[in-house]
């Protein structure tokens, strides 16, 4: 008789909304374990069973999942190493894995931004980090605090290995939080790390009064943006269309909760950037992501109007008025094959 195979252990590193999100989901699948920098939070996590700093005190989490400030404990017990942590320190952390991972562990990224300076996706800096580790990636349309609540949502696991990704794919399955697969990581990576910076422009809209119809322009529009550019890097023009390319813009752009909707409405209200995030709690990633997009866009010769636009607000002095003039401004084409807005 065989003997029974082990439910593999989930290790989650970071304590944000998301990444105490998903590890309540893997805690019911599986054993977790959830590394936190805060003691406080630690306690919070194992006998509250709430993430009260992040989640609020009305969502409660798997009882099952435990959490330590041990970075070593929990390095040295994981099966899967799941990174919530944001992009500016996940370097650093995976640094520190190096020394405590063993062989061949799969690492799956939560983050959708990309790595200032280097321009480098999360799987990149996991390839040079951890040689020889599989990495990937969980994205879709999903505000932690919703998928917290309870409410049916849906991601996408992006594995290169689709027979590993079908097989990590039911620990972050329940039967509200549904998760499909594909080998696409390039694509799911650029469609997290882009749409963040498009929340912004819709976010900026609504400070300034813009209609339903405009807001529905912009937003297919920033699909077409963000497809042409993920698929100059290798990515699938499918994904764009899918739930981590326009279900996550979509909700990016619609939801109160969005970070990176409410700089756009704070930009336009007439804050500056450093005002914005020093008033968060969070990191909106699309603050640090427009300025790497256009050096992409300028690297693989695309004209990519509204997050040039976005860009022009976050980096170079121009105004919320002014970037919604300069969209105006973009003469229409071929709604495929043309470059502009």
């Amino acid at each position: 008789m065989s003997a029974a195979i082990r439910t593999p252990k989930v290790v989650v590193l970071g304590g944000g909304s998301w990444g105490t999100t998903v590890a309540s989901i893997c805690a019911r699948r599986g054993p977790t374990l959830q590394w936190v920098r805060s003691q406080e939070t630690a306690e919070d996590i194992n006998t509250n069973h709430r993430n009260s700093r992040y989640l609020g005190e009305e969502v409660v989490l798997s009882d099952t999942l435990r959490a330590t400030t041990d970075f070593t404990e929990a390095a040295r017990c994981a099966d899967v190493i799941v990174m919530g942590v944001p992009s500016h320190g996940f370097r650093g952390v995976l640094t520190e894995l190096a020394a405590e991972l063993r062989p061949w562990v799969p690492v799956v990224s939560l983050v959708k931004g990309l790595e200032q300076g280097t321009n480098m996706r999360m799987s990149q800096i996991v390839e040079e980090v951890l040689p020889g580790h599989p990495a990937g990636i969980l994205a879709g349309p999903n505000i932690a605090r919703e998928v917290a609540e309870g409410f049916a949502a849906a991601a996408v696991l992006a594995m290169p290995d689709q027979h590993l990704a079908a097989n990590l794919a039911g620990l972050f399955r329940t039967k509200r939080f549904r998760t499909y697969t594909t080998d696409d990581v390039v694509g799911v990576e650029m469609a997290g790390a882009l749409k963040n910076v498009y929340a912004i422009s819709v976010g900026m809209g609504y400070s300034l009064g813009i209609g339903e119809n405009t807001r529905a322009m912009v937003m297919a529009r920033a699909v077409r943006e963000m497809s042409k550019l993920g698929e100059a890097m290798g990515g699938q023009r499918d994904t764009f269309a899918g739930l981590a390319g326009m279900g996550d813009l979509i909700v990016t752009c619609t939801s109160k909760r969005s970070r990176n909707r409410h700089v756009g409405e704070q930009l336009g209200s007439g804050k500056t950037v450093e005002e914005i995030i020093a008033a968060m709690n969070q990191v909106a990633e699309g603050v640090k992501a427009a300025s790497v997009v256009m050096e992409f866009a300028g690297k693989y010769g695309l004209n990519m109007p509204i997050a040039r636009e976005v860009d022009g607000v976050i980096n170079h002095g121009s105004t919320v008025e002014q970037a919604y003039r300069g969209l105006i401004a973009e003469t229409p084409g071929h709604e495929v094959y043309g470059s502009g807005f």
